[in-house]
């Protein structure tokens, strides 16, 4: 099966961020762009990883947090109407959903782990959709961005104290080494690069900006390995938006970070680059 091209769409990102010089960083409007010209099969694989935050921002609401992820797509005011009654998820996370409001339902799915956080239900079912995704790069980048966090989880978990098996997301070879080494590296060395680097820049407690900086790092050079022979089709697409999320997050958080990462993504973008490399 040959994948949709979206030449003009991807050439034009880098238009689309020269002018962020003036306007700032809207990755609303870049978001709106990309939806109109995507297929209708394709948006749903965008629509798949703008989930995440819907995710996040339920699961902060559900715990009684006024904290909200502006990346997520449904509103603050619809995050109680779908807590109740999802109708904007995919059904893998609805169902979960669902079942959390109303666990003595006879529509509750047995498969529905009711024991465990709802948290940890919401995120497995997400990452569950992922894996059919239609996407390459989704499917790979998701199964990347669980073990991260994961890896993340675990290093903090351990240090506080906590089961690492109550925080951790998925049942693969990672989140079983995760729970059982007591190695500084979780046993994973081999099979992970970046898992020294990353425990490393979670153990960094004393800078808060540099720790995310240093982490976001390592999620950006695994998305641009990755899409390596990837120029102008959906895994460009959605490689760009991932990285455009890390932007907009840093010119809130830190200014010259998210100075750095514009120009990285930037620099990414030139046209002739892309070109030369067909």
């Amino acid at each position: 099966m040959f994948s949709t091209s979206y030449y003009a769409l991807v050439a034009g990102f880098r238009e689309y961020a020269l002018d962020a010089e003036t306007k700032g960083f809207d990755i609303e409007a870049i978001l709106a762009e990309v939806m109109e010209v995507l297929s209708s099969s394709d948006k749903k694989a965008v629509e798949l990883l703008y989930a995440y935050y819907d995710c996040e921002n339920l699961i902060s609401r559900r715990n009684g947090s006024s904290k909200y992820n502006p990346l997520g797509r449904l509103s603050s005011e619809e995050l109680d109407e779908e807590l109740r009654q999802p109708s904007h998820l995919a059904e893998s996370m609805a169902k979960v959903v669902r079942d959390y409001a109303s666990p003595e339902s006879e529509e509750a799915d047995e498969n529905v782990d009711l024991t465990q956080p709802f948290a940890k239900a919401l995120m497995t079912a997400y990452y569950k959709s992922c894996e059919a995704s239609k996407s390459r790069l989704l499917r790979e980048w998701s199964k990347f961005d669980r073990t991260v966090r994961n890896i993340v989880a675990a290093t903090v978990a351990r240090r506080q104290g906590v089961a690492v098996d109550q925080v951790v997301v998925g049942g693969d070879s990672v989140t079983e080494s995760l729970s059982r080494s007591s190695a500084a590296d979780f046993g994973l060395r081999a099979e992970l690069p970046f898992v020294e680097p990353l425990v490393a820049a979670v153990a960094d407690e004393h800078n808060m900006v540099e720790k995310e900086r240093k982490i976001d790092n390592i999620r950006w050079a695994m998305l641009s390995e990755l899409t390596t022979f990837d120029y102008f089709d959906l895994n460009a697409v959605i490689a760009y938006l991932i990285k455009a999320n890390m932007v907009a997050r840093w010119a809130v958080l830190d200014r010259k970070v998210g100075r750095e990462m514009f120009d990285r993504l930037v620099a990414e973008l030139d046209g002739k680059e892309m070109i030369n490399k067909l």
